[in-house]
């Protein structure tokens, strides 16, 4: 609950919390800040801190997963505090050719953005009020119009200062004629870019003369920038002496990881070489951050999933599947899970390859093919250590998925995924990697699959008013999944907050089967996949085009994009 006036106005007794945010500002004094205005309650703050320290957490995150904060009141009591105004540049979003009006060693050096300008007033936005001399800097640069100053949080600076920064080839090709140490230089550079364009992935693709740089951002590849090939020899040296890799090694795949440490925040990476008829081609995964901040919220869970993901997970064995390819967000949502899990009684051990997200309190190995430690003997280890809860990274083989299921039998919860299309196909798969039908039916509580689709772009979102009937005539089939004669949709139109693409970050679409009575027998005669999904249809399942159909309504994301990533339905 968010409280305005009237509160008790006093200092934060409690311990400080170590972990700072990116505010500039240690977690204590944020919160001393927020009860002394009275934007929190003192018992909210006392259950916020244990929390914080439960789950590792910044303060900011905590507040924003709980809803006892919303970005634009933390910016209003940051601005308080600073006592200016407060500039919502996230909703009145700046042009390019505003931001650009400012010299770039005056914006980026002193963090400034024009906010408005109405007649001879000039209102600069800043995160970094208190800099020293900052007045005076800004008016040796702005000699005529009086010049205001309001707060605005250092993300939608961030956002509005990437005007500034010239194009990836423009950048390689200056390091190319200015420094001897070209290789550091281009890799940093390229981890920049991925980092503010929040990619999940960066390809290296070796071709006849160049090098071609991509990037996965949202789950689409788009060229980057490309490299003469000259260079690339040293680029890869560097990579495979920082993953501790072999220099001397180029007709054999190659796998380690690497830690970049930026000025403000570390990125780890898992890094990935294969030999190409051009050379040696490598594919940098960049392991997100954001993800330890990750709650059920924030997946995009209907209620009616999230509540039978949360009774699956509060039964004191069996286990919980979760189907789908390759970057489809199958650990993401295990971690979630894990997170409202995560108690001081409660043991949680994991074996994954490799461990993408570190966890407080959470036991976690990491399977290493060089000792022998596979996921099946790492599993025979972990049941005999006495765990509660084990995380499972992947059911891979037979092995893996017997000692899983005996497992889940003898008492313990686990979760595990599983590289199927859908929810249905998990069984049979299971059943003909050797698993018997009694074991398989009294051990699985739920399955789930999911894909992640893009969400369309918040600043540029527009509506449009269709018929069932052009529906019927574009996508087919997909018209009987609509019941008005009339449907709104929406889409991006394409601005330059999403880089022209209509779309903005990820969400996740779902499929649940949930393990009924009446499934556990279907089990036991070894069904097809058509069987168990007629079921679980008529049990109230919803499929993933069904799920994704909800988000297109609700304006989420497009028809367009939910039909790329999962097609158009059987049935």
């Amino acid at each position: 609950m968010i409280k305005k006036g009237g509160g008790e106005k006093s200092s934060l007794n409690s311990p400080e919390p170590t972990i700072k945010s990116n505010l500039g500002l240690s977690d204590g004094k944020l919160l001393e800040i927020l009860l002394n205005n009275d934007y929190l309650e003192r018992k909210e703050a006392e259950k916020i801190l244990k929390y914080v320290k439960r789950q590792n957490l910044s303060l900011v995150s905590a507040l924003l997963s709980k809803g006892l904060l919303t970005k634009d009141l933390l910016g209003q009591a940051l601005a308080e505090y600073y006592k200016l105004p407060y500039a919502d540049l996230n909703t009145n979003k700046p042009s390019r050719a505003q931001v650009l009006r400012l010299p770039e060693s005056l914006a980026v050096k002193y963090r400034l953005v024009i906010y408005q300008v109405s007649g001879k007033e000039i209102v600069l936005a800043t995160d970094q009020p208190k800099q020293k001399d900052l007045l005076a800097k800004i008016k040796e640069v702005i000699k005529q119009g009086q010049i205001k100053l309001a707060y605005s949080l250092p993300e939608d600076i961030d956002e509005s200062l990437i005007h500034y920064r010239k194009s990836l080839k423009t950048r390689l090709q200056t390091i190319l004629e200015t420094t001897d140490r070209v290789a550091p230089e281009i890799i940093d550079q390229i981890i920049d870019d991925a980092v503010i364009l929040m990619a999940s992935d960066i390809h290296l693709e070796p071709q006849a003369k160049e090098v071609v740089v991509r990037f996965r951002v949202d789950g689409v590849l788009r060229e980057i920038g490309r490299l003469h090939k000259e260079y690339y020899s040293n680029i890869l040296n560097r990579l495979k002496v920082q993953a501790h890799l072999r220099l001397d090694q180029h007709l054999a795949a190659q796998d380690g990881a690497i830690r970049f440490v930026r000025d403000h925040s570390v990125v780890d990476t898992r890094l990935s070489i294969l030999p190409t008829l051009d050379g040696e081609k490598v594919v940098l995964r960049l392991l997100s951050a954001y993800v330890q901040d990750f709650t059920l919220n924030d997946l995009g869970l209907s209620p009616a999933n999230q509540k039978l993901l949360l009774a699956a997970a509060k039964k004191p064995y069996g286990m919980i599947l979760v189907a789908g390819p390759t970057g489809s967000g199958k650990t993401t949502t295990l971690y979630a899970l894990l997170k409202t899990l995560n108690k001081p009684e409660v043991n949680i051990t994991t074996i994954e390859d490799p461990v993408e997200y570190r966890m407080l309190n959470v036991n976690q190995i990491q399977v290493n093919s060089q000792t022998n430690l596979t996921f099946a003997k790492g599993l025979r280890s972990i049941v005999r250590q006495d765990p509660d809860i084990i995380l499972v990274g992947e059911i891979r083989d037979q092995e893996t998925a017997e000692i899983s299921v005996n497992a889940a039998l003898t008492g313990h919860l686990l979760f595990s995924t599983f590289h199927a299309n859908d929810a249905a196909t998990s069984v049979p798969r299971l059943l003909d990697m050797g698993i018997e039908p009694f074991l398989l039916a009294s051990t699985l509580n739920l399955i789930i699959a999911q894909r992640l689709v893009r969400k369309i772009c918040g600043h540029c979102r527009q509506s449009q008013v269709v018929s069932k009937a052009s529906l019927q005539k574009k996508y087919g089939q997909v018209s009987k999944f609509i019941n008005q004669p009339k449907v709104t949709l929406y889409q991006g139109s394409g601005c330059e907050a999403c880089g022209h693409t209509g779309y903005g970050g990820r969400t996740a679409i779902y499929e649940f089967i949930s393990i009924t009575p009446e499934l556990e027998e279907l089990i036991l005669k070894r069904p097809s996949t058509q069987e168990l999904w007629r079921l679980a249809k008529q049990q109230g399942a919803k499929s993933l085009f069904e799920d994704g159909l909800i988000k297109v309504k609700n304006g989420q994301t497009t028809l367009e994009e939910l039909l790329r990533v999962v097609g158009l339905p059987s049935e």
